[in-house]
């Protein structure tokens, strides 16, 4: 399985300890191939994503990923700029 292109996502697990709100992020991938886009929790053959699609909610370039699939739509917070793993998708379809 050969890698096109890559992007960390980030999962910001939350939770409440002697009544204080503790924040901790987990940050894994995902990953474009010839065949599939896999997350670390989801895999999706590349016929099965129909678009991706991505919307800032910052000012820097933080914001949310969205797949749209068959099965549904997945987002995906994201710190980076997608645009080249968005391209990278684009030109495989």
């Amino acid at each position: 399985m050969e890698i096109i292109a890559k992007i960390p996502y980030v999962i910001v697990n939350r939770k409440i300890e002697d009544n204080t709100q503790l924040h901790k992020e987990e940050e894994h991938k995902i990953t474009l191939s010839c065949e599939r886009v896999v997350t670390s929790f989801d895999s999706f053959l590349l016929e099965e994503v129909l678009d991706i699609s991505f919307r800032f909610f910052s000012s820097e370039e933080m914001g949310l990923l969205y797949l749209h699939t068959t099965k549904g739509m997945y987002s995906y917070t994201v710190k980076t700029s997608p645009q080249h793993f968005i391209e990278q998708f684009k030109q495989m379809k």
